[in-house]
């Protein structure tokens, strides 16, 4: 996906600066001869004084442009060695991904990881995409656990930072196998196969959306993962396996990713299907889980009224009981702070079943806003958190992909006098809403084309 260019701002010239500050000084003795009633010496010395210090003036002024001309070029200069430095040390680990050391294979992925998560790196890492891929996919396939899970995670960000046009999806077609011959492998470790549930439905959110059968494909690998923790046929939990909840929240969260993206025929077979069981999790005992399920539920629930203002709920008294109950939840036998985040949680989720009604967050960064006022917008943000953790900020300044997901539009280029005349709060929300709105209705012509080829 090709990236807007940030211009440079011109710099006033000197001969402008000299000219302003001569006629501000000729302008004062023209003033001067004409308040003064001296004799003609006198008046010769008061030129002779005045344009002393036009000359003076005129010096200070260049002196001064040519000490400001020189500090830009020293920062350009600074600029530039700092990114050379960088790009040197990112090649470095590029060719360390191949080295004999595990240790050493493990260090370039988490440096490479800082990196790609931290600053938007398109242009450099175009020309060697498919140097990355084919190295990430050699630790897929041939890693260790820990080896695998950074792989995935590092491939992730791979996909966001080439911005899902043809070289994300490219990406995705290679490195597809082994991601999903890892989630499906009950051998490997937990960390491996949670990592690869949550790149699996990124990279497909990402650079597959227009792509139905690689979409049902995902989907399906990723039920068949956390559908294991669905109810047997007497309505009974299964016993958690140790470590199997991170892996089904993992999976939850993906798929509920990707549900984003489904065409409208697909949605409606989902609804009927995943909200029944679903509802049955909520009674896990573990609370990331029952909080993945929560919103998941929520999720399936907004997309359900916006295929049919009349949707609801089978057995919606039960879900709503079941969410106050979460909602107020005080058994001293949980964490302080899993019993507050889970009855955060269900509050909200319970206040969107029973009234439609959605705590609106407002994410800030650089001088903009972006507005989380749906779960299907929540679930995209977080997805996007989880991966690029604290780098989401200057990826949505600065990251196109991101910007257009959101509706941002062109990252902005701003000066001191563009920061001074900021729009109001109210403007960028109804501006932000409008966006996304207007995206989600393209989205939707596009779930009706994905619909005929499924």
């Amino acid at each position: 996906m090709p990236r807007s260019k940030t211009g440079k701002r011109g710099s006033g010239k000197p001969g402008s600066l000299r000219q302003e500050v001569l006629q501000l000084q000729l302008s004062t003795k023209a003033s001067l001869k004409g308040a003064k009633n001296g004799v003609k010496g006198e008046a010769a010395g008061s030129d002779d004084e005045l344009m002393s210090d036009v000359l003076s003036h005129y010096s200070s002024a260049s002196e001064s442009t040519s000490v400001l001309e020189e500090g830009t070029g020293s920062e350009q200069v600074d600029e530039q060695t700092a990114q050379e430095e960088t790009e040197d040390k990112l090649k470095l680990c590029i060719d360390n991904l191949t080295d004999k050391s595990a240790k050493t294979r493990l260090a370039a992925l988490e440096s490479l990881r800082q990196a790609f998560s931290s600053r938007v790196l398109y242009d450099f890492l175009t020309e060697r995409r498919l140097t990355i891929s084919d190295c990430l996919e050699r630790s897929l396939r041939k890693g260790s656990g820990e080896e695998k899970a950074a792989s995935a995670t590092v491939f992730a960000l791979l996909c966001i930072q080439l911005g899902g046009g043809d070289e994300a999806e490219e990406g995705f077609k290679m490195l597809r196998p082994p991601l999903t011959a890892t989630l499906s492998d009950s051998s490997a470790s937990i960390a491996a196969r949670q990592s690869c549930a949550r790149t699996l439905g990124m990279c497909c959110y990402v650079s597959s959306a227009e792509d139905g059968e690689d979409l049902i494909k995902s989907l399906a690998l990723l039920e068949s993962v956390f559908m294991s923790s669905y109810p047997n046929g007497e309505g009974v939990l299964p016993t958690p396996k140790p470590g199997s909840a991170g892996l089904h929240t993992a999976a939850l969260q993906a798929w509920s990713l990707l549900v984003t993206i489904c065409p409208t025929s697909r949605l409606t077979v989902l609804l009927s299907h995943h909200l029944p069981k679903l509802q049955a999790c909520l009674q896990s005992s573990d609370v990331n889980y029952r909080i993945a399920v929560g919103e998941t539920i929520a999720l399936l629930v907004e997309l359900g009224r916006e295929i049919d203002e009349e949707f609801e709920v089978e057995d919606g008294e039960s879900l709503c009981e079941c969410l106050k109950s979460l909602a107020t939840d005080g058994n001293k036998h949980r964490a302080k702070n899993d019993r507050r985040k889970q009855r955060s949680i269900f509050r909200e989720v319970l206040h969107y079943i029973e009234n439609e009604d959605f705590t609106e967050e407002k994410i800030r960064f650089g001088v903009e806003n972006v507005y989380i006022d749906s779960w299907v917008r929540r679930r995209i943000y977080d997805a996007f958190k989880e991966i690029l953790e604290s780098g989401v900020r200057d990826h949505l300044q600065f990251n196109q992909l991101l910007r257009d997901i959101f509706g941002l539009g062109p990252p902005l280029i701003l000066d001191a006098a563009v920061k001074g005349n900021k729009i109001s709060r109210f403007e960028k929300h109804l501006f932000n809403s409008a966006a996304f709105k207007a995206r989600t209705k393209q989205r939707n012509k596009v779930r009706d084309k994905r619909a005929d080829v499924m």
